[in-house]
């Protein structure tokens, strides 16, 4: 029973470790990333294509 409450407390000093972290992160300003949001958005319109479906398009526009 009392490794239970040792867990516990273990359990309890890691969280608030954790809050720590995150208090310190949001004060310092961690959070307030200009920079990378505006490089971020040229990467998400990459078209990753399948080899089958890239291999069909090509037969299908080599039949004209």
């Amino acid at each position: 029973m009392s490794i239970i409450f040792f867990l516990i407390g273990c359990s309890v000093f890691i969280a608030l470790i954790f809050l720590g972290a995150f208090f310190w992160a949001n004060r310092t300003g961690q959070n307030e990333d200009m920079y990378t949001p505006s490089v971020r958005i040229l990467f998400e319109d990459e078209v990753v294509e399948d080899e089958k479906v890239l291999e069909e398009g090509v037969r299908k526009t080599d039949k004209k």
